[in-house]
């Protein structure tokens, strides 16, 4: 491959021939693995270019050009992906809002304001909703209406709050981000779309992590949602693609090294009794670290069931014995695996296809206390997924917190004057 360059820190220079060479061996060489490694049509070279760094570009003269520009590249992702197609309808009513000069600022005199309250405020809460769409522009006074609270809870609703049509600061502070910030979330995701594999059909398992959902589909229509719990920033629950293809029932957790290190350890120091207590056990040691399992219990971290989805993160679905953590709105409080809010539920669809596996049966190896491995008949796709911006099926624009900050790195790459933030609250 030549002389490469391969050092930690540079100063990188476009009439340096040695960078140059590195960039285009290294774009070849991309290039060259793709095509060996892919099936025949499962990346095509359109795709590929979207992998490739670009240009960095003002989000508006990007947006302009992506909505009444003729983009081969961007026809052919609208006619493979529907998601994609549907963001950029909702792109372009955000763009229209922006030459309009955007949404009024709220601001806020009150901690809380609902039905029944009239004040200046509450006009300019109803002015911003009106630009946006949940709130009639017929409505000029500056009482909060019960009209006024249903647009709330849609304001709500579709930015992953819960909807009980109470403004709050935290509240304010959303309805404040700017409409570029948020043309810049929708281009982002529409890139992010780009990137990812074509959704096969048939069953499919996707969780969405910035939603803190987990949508269950037959042949692109959903069967059903589920709440889950996501990994906590610094336990980022990671995205990848495998197939769903054992549960185990009253599951040992045995725990991570790291874990063990940073957490178990320490509470043994603190409190000798800690294993006995937690249900826990050693059994072995490992480069000076014990080996600790938690054994099937009430207490296990892991709950009654587990779902197997091999993966390099050792990353799967699990029950949880802290069930109140899913009636919260924002839920990253996992190490990095995904807890379901219902596994039950979970393990009787994954488990339909295989007769002798009743309900009844399910329940009573949840509750048994016995570690049980099954293998699902026909392993279903998972897809974990993160996306701050998307269209539901009701056709409505959702938004949500970017928790990881992946969003913000991506805005540093692709935007040259770009507003910021990237709805991080």
């Amino acid at each position: 491959m030549g002389n490469l360059i391969a050092e930690d820190s540079l100063t990188i220079s476009a009439s340096d021939k040695s960078f140059v060479n590195t960039e285009l061996m290294m774009t070849q060489q991309f290039i060259r693995y793709t095509l060996t490694n892919y099936a025949d049509g499962y990346v095509k070279r359109k795709e590929m270019e979207r992998f490739i760094p670009v240009k960095k570009q003002d989000p508006l003269y990007l947006a302009d050009s992506l909505l009444n520009k003729k983009h081969k590249d961007n026809k052919y992702f609208e006619d493979i992906n529907e998601q994609y197609k549907l963001l950029k309808d909702a792109l372009d009513r955000y763009v229209q809002i922006a030459r309009k000069g955007g949404w009024p600022a709220v601001t806020a005199m009150a901690k809380k304001y609902h039905v029944g309250m009239a004040s200046p405020e509450i006009l300019n809460i109803k002015k911003r909703l009106q630009v946006s769409g949940e709130q009639p522009a017929s409505d000029s006074s500056e009482v909060f209406t019960d009209t006024l609270e249903n647009a709330v809870k849609t304001f709500q609703s579709y930015t992953g709050y819960k909807p009980d049509g109470t403004v709050t600061q935290t509240l304010i502070d959303e309805m404040n981000i700017p409409v570029q910030q948020r043309i810049e979330q929708i281009l982002i995701n529409m890139d992010r779309m780009r990137w990812m594999p074509t959704e096969p059909k048939g069953d499919l398992i996707v969780v969405n992590i910035p939603e803190f959902v987990l949508h269950v589909m037959e042949n692109n229509k959903k069967v059903f949602d589920m709440n889950v719990v996501v990994g906590k920033e610094g336990h980022n629950t990671m995205m990848f693609t495998g197939d769903l293809n054992q549960v185990v029932f009253s599951p040992y957790w045995n725990v991570p090294p790291s874990i063990v290190k940073k957490e178990i350890l320490p509470a043994i120091d603190k409190n000798p009794n800690y294993l006995e207590e937690q249900n826990m056990e050693i059994t072995g040691t490992v480069d000076g670290i014990p080996q600790v399992r938690q054994l099937p219990g009430e207490k296990n971290s892991l709950g009654k069931v587990k779902f197997l989805f091999p993966n390099s993160f050792d990353i799967y679905f699990h029950d949880t014995p802290a069930k109140s953590l899913f009636s919260q709105s924002k839920r990253a409080f996992s190490h990095g695996c995904i807890r379901l809010s219902d596994p039950e539920k979970m393990a009787n669809y994954v488990l339909r296809n295989n007769p002798e596996w009743t309900p009844e049966k399910i329940n009573e190896a949840m509750n048994s206390g016995d570690q049980k491995f099954v293998k699902v008949k026909k392993p279903i796709p998972v897809f974990i997924s993160y996306y701050t911006a998307w269209v539901d099926e009701n056709k409505t624009l959702n938004f949500r917190e970017d928790i990881y900050n992946h969003d913000a790195e991506l805005a540093s790459k692709m935007f040259s004057n770009h507003a910021g933030g990237m709805a991080r609250r």
